[in-house]
């Protein structure tokens, strides 16, 4: 009777564990680097999510710079960018095996902030931000006064992205006319949240980064505009926005911005579908975070490009290249 009794247990327990639901097992994408392309890829992660449950995509930042080191690493399956690739890290992608599809995602302007008590700044010229930042300012060029005669004779406290950003990498070559060449004495974050918070907390400061940021923070910064002293690009100081951005006359502080694909990863399908549908609703999700969207004809050059699989970059792999009109670039993925 026990023998029958423990059969029957044995007989319970394995037809329990068949009978069990079974749930699928997630998939999972990884993403990482830029921080400045980083809400549009988590908006899309989002809308695509819900989409798809059992696919998880992780979106990172580590800037651009971290993030293709991890790229040309496998680690990850999508690099987000605020630049082009550079050769150091194409040539440590191809090292390694790791071919890419450079695809634009959207533009964007760089924004120069102050904090909402500086009266003094209405605008500034490219050639006095260079004073600012360039290498051999630091040490020197310490006080608001030295920018410009009838700037206050206090000191000028700098906020911008670290060295791994691509933000930092277009900003000194736009600015200082090479890239990573700047002064090292000043505040630096690869998190665009830290330089809000400096910035508007004090009334000293000035800083950097993209304009999709200081759209979120309006409320606690003042907007720079810049004057480039080149009337083809538009006559005097051009404030930031959607339409100089996309008219091209806030130059030479608008950019595109990109994410990367591996071939090996654009081989599953979940990586397919997850880029198909990041390029298909890009126009909607890239305006609701900030961004300006591309035309639609680029999104539908870029959606051919991947399912093409045509890799490399059409910037040469030369990293930051500034003054990339909107015009420019449909002709270069064409």
């Amino acid at each position: 009777m026990k023998k029958f009794i423990g059969l029957l247990t044995v007989c319970g327990l394995v037809l329990g564990f068949f009978t069990q639901p079974v749930f699928a097992a997630t998939t999972l994408i990884k993403v990482d680097g830029s921080s400045t392309v980083f809400p549009i890829t988590e908006a899309v992660a989002e809308e695509f999510q819900k989409a798809n449950s059992s696919i998880k995509v992780m979106v990172g930042i580590s800037g651009t710079g971290g993030g293709f080191k991890r790229f040309a690493r496998g680690e990850t399956d999508i690099s987000d960018a605020s630049r082009p690739i550079k050769p150091k890290e194409a040539d440590l992608a191809k090292e390694n095996g790791i071919e890419y599809i450079e695809l634009p995602v959207a533009y964007d302007g760089l924004s120069v902030l102050v904090n909402l008590k500086n009266t003094w700044v209405d605008y500034l010229t490219v050639k006095e931000l260079k004073k600012m930042w360039e290498p051999s300012s630091q040490g020197t060029i310490t006080k608001w006064s030295q920018i410009r005669e009838g700037f206050p004779d206090k000191e000028i406290r700098l906020f911008g992205p670290g060295t791994d950003s691509g933000t930092f990498d277009y900003f000194t070559e736009a600015i200082c006319g090479k890239s990573a060449a700047s002064r090292g004495d000043y505040t630096a974050s690869e998190d665009d949240n830290v330089l809000v918070e400096g910035i508007s907390s004090d009334p000293q400061a000035l800083g950097y980064f993209g304009l999709a940021y200081y759209e979120q923070n309006k409320d606690k910064l003042k907007i720079v505009p810049i004057d480039d002293e080149n009337d083809a690009n538009g006559k005097g100081p051009i404030e930031p926005s959607s339409q100089s951005v996309m008219d091209s006359t806030y130059q030479p502080l608008a950019r595109p911005i990109f994410i990367y694909i591996s071939t090996q990863a654009a081989k599953k399908e979940e990586v397919q579908k997850f880029v198909e549908f990041y390029l298909k609703n890009a126009p909607e999700l890239v305006a609701e975070v900030g961004y300006i969207p591309l035309p639609k004809e680029a999104y539908e050059a870029a959606l051919e490009r991947f399912n093409k699989r045509i890799t490399g970059s059409v910037f040469g792999g030369k990293g930051a290249k500034v003054g990339v009109k909107m015009a420019d670039l449909l002709r270069m993925e064409k």
